[in-house]
């Protein structure tokens, strides 16, 4: 199954990339295997995958001693300041930094690991009251504040659109976004390397590519339906 699955993300991925006039290699799948056990990621991993994304600290932790040492693992879902520690040395980027707060604790970890940590600020680009992230006004202002830290590189912005139906639906959110990068990009802030956009899921990862994605987030439509009852 996931053999079949991956294949067919990819060459949706490389379909996207085509109508876009992009490069593929410009575009990174990352296989989002939160609440799947290790096999399956291993599985995966054997079929070329390197890119995976854990939106839970304790995945992670979980994962990474018994995983190939590799793997580039991303920290796409909401972090908590006080978990920070666990994975600053295990991450190859945090997607999800909305806050100043959060960013001067990566920061901290960072420095006392001696290690730069790539971060993307997390925006709301939809305003919906139950996700996470900056809003689009307050997001130029947050990058400024926490490129002045140490040990954290911004790279770009991240976003979780809303769940639709057509995905289509969701393209003015990833153009919002797209743009918003530009817009900071523009500022030449010290610091801050706006070459990474974050957006798009198994529903609409295809659209997001046309509009400019640099990371996808693939889960379901690689592994299949997630089980919560498996993890808390």
């Amino acid at each position: 199954m996931i053999k079949e699955n991956l294949e067919a993300v990819r060459d949706k991925v490389k379909d996207a990339t085509l109508r876009a006039n992009r490069n593929e290699s410009d575009v990174t799948l990352i296989a989002v295997s939160k609440t799947k056990p290790v096999e399956l990621i291993q599985e995966a991993y054997d079929l070329g995958q390197r890119d995976f994304g854990e939106n839970k600290v304790q995945e992670i932790t979980e994962k990474y001693p018994v995983l190939p040492k590799d793997i580039k693992w991303h920290l796409i879902g909401h972090l908590q300041t006080n978990k920070v520690k666990y994975i600053i040395d295990k991450v190859a980027m945090i997607h999800s930094v909305d806050s100043l707060k959060l960013a001067k604790e990566i920061s901290r970890q960072a420095v006392s690991h001696n290690v730069c940590m790539d971060i993307l600020i997390e925006v709301n680009v939809a305003e919906e009251e139950s996700k996470f992230g900056v809003s689009v006004a307050d997001a130029p202002a947050l990058c400024e504040e926490i490129a002045a830290l140490d040990g954290i590189r911004i790279r770009g912005l991240m976003t979780v659109a809303p769940f639709v139906n057509d995905p289509e639906q969701n393209r003015a959110v990833f153009c919002t976004l797209r743009q918003l990068l530009v817009d900071i990009d523009s500022k030449n802030i010290d610091n801050v390397v706006m070459d990474c956009l974050s957006m798009g899921m198994s529903g609409d990862y295809q659209v997001a590519i046309e509009e400019g994605a640099t990371f996808v987030r693939v889960g379901t439509s690689i592994f299949g339906e997630r089980d919560y009852n498996k993890r808390n």
